[in-house]
């Protein structure tokens, strides 16, 4: 894999996967993974900058768990892949820490989505945490320890690899090349929540898991906001914005009978409950072999794991590599190396 470039990217684990990562990156990182070098983060120091609670912080080990399976669900390979842990990789630390002093702090308030996490944790200027602000510092760390030449993000998420980007250039310029300049790959597909009021999210309750069994897909799928304005089956209906038939073009292969219940329910000649009947069978249908995956690898005591805890100790082997160029082109390392041999000069002096 030496000669592939790299790609960084991952999720914070704070619960199961859904339908809405699946469209907007995972199917992505599936393809991606035979083109890269591909390292996945389990980025639960992140999690920290909102969620740092006893409680939260104990559950952390098994949404890592849970995250890793829906990975190996979706497709991605670990004899392809890293996939790591965030936290166990000391070097992020140290690297954030010298990092953060390539940009200023006005510069990282200015970032929407720093503002948007503070509000959404009832925070403001005044109580916004150090490492809150200091997120996208962080994730620069993530990013170029690897030293990753692309990252997938959304398209709210692109400010934080041109801020990467801006530490990477004038670390560079400083002290010489070490990193490359990262480039951003947009995922922008995104599905809309069950509830057709805003994107499927975790938090907002509206999501369909990875992990969600038959009848659970069943449900809520029975359950899904289609056409306020028809409440009978002869009555005409609006597709635009209908998630039922969003779902449908995303996950529904054969377009043909799609097509025609589209044009059917245009016309008042199919009812909701058939519809949505249809879609049932169709994400069942695409959810079962995930769910299978998953299962197998959940079936064998201890796998998981061992597919952390490898990529972990391969990625500290990386991380370990970048810091010492890091240190090596700034002088820290100099620096001790120069006091230790006065040190060991002077204790050899007393001890003859």
């Amino acid at each position: 894999m030496e000669h592939k470039r790299r790609i960084l990217t991952g999720d914070r684990p704070t619960g199961r996967l859904h339908l809405g990562h699946y469209v907007g990156s995972l199917r992505n990182r599936v393809r991606l993974q035979d083109e890269y070098e591909c390292f996945f983060i389990i980025a639960d120091l992140h999690v920290l900058t909102t969620k740092n609670s006893p409680e939260e912080i104990a559950a952390i080990a098994d949404n890592a768990r849970g995250l890793v399976l829906d990975y190996l669900g979706a497709g991605i390979d670990p004899a392809k892949s890293t996939i790591f842990l965030q936290s166990a990789i000391h070097e992020t630390y140290e690297l954030a820490l010298l990092l953060g002093n390539l940009v200023t702090v006005p510069r990282l308030a200015r970032l929407p989505s720093i503002k948007e996490m503070a509000q959404a944790a009832l925070m403001d200027v005044e109580t916004i945490p150090f490492g809150l602000l200091g997120y996208p510092v962080l994730q620069a760390a993530d990013i170029l320890l690897p030293r990753a030449h692309l990252v997938p993000v959304g398209k709210d998420n692109q400010a934080h690899v041109e801020i990467t980007r801006e530490i990477a250039r004038r670390f560079n310029n400083l002290y010489g090349e070490v990193f490359p300049l990262p480039a951003d790959l947009v995922e922008g597909d995104t599905l809309p929540g069950t509830d057709g009021q805003a994107k499927m999210s975790k938090s907002l309750g509206n999501a369909i898991f990875l992990s969600d069994n038959a009848a659970a897909v069943r449900k809520k799928v029975h359950s899904m906001y289609t056409d306020p304005n028809r409440i009978r089956a002869d009555i005409p209906g609006t597709v635009e914005g209908n998630p039922v038939f969003t779902y449908l073009d995303a996950f529904d292969p054969d377009k043909t009978t799609v097509a025609e219940l589209k044009e059917r329910y245009r016309a008042g000649r199919v009812g909701d409950v058939e519809v949505k009947d249809r879609l049932t069978s169709v994400l069942n249908a695409f959810l079962d072999p995930i769910r299978e995956r998953s299962a197998s690898y959940a079936a064998q005591s201890g796998l998981v794991d061992e597919i952390i805890y490898a990529g972990t100790l391969r990625m500290r082997e990386i991380g370990a590599e970048t810091l010492r160029e890091v240190k090596k082109a700034m002088g820290v390392a100099g620096t001790f190396n120069r006091i230790a041999r006065k040190a060991e000069e002077r204790r050899k002096k007393l001890a003859r």
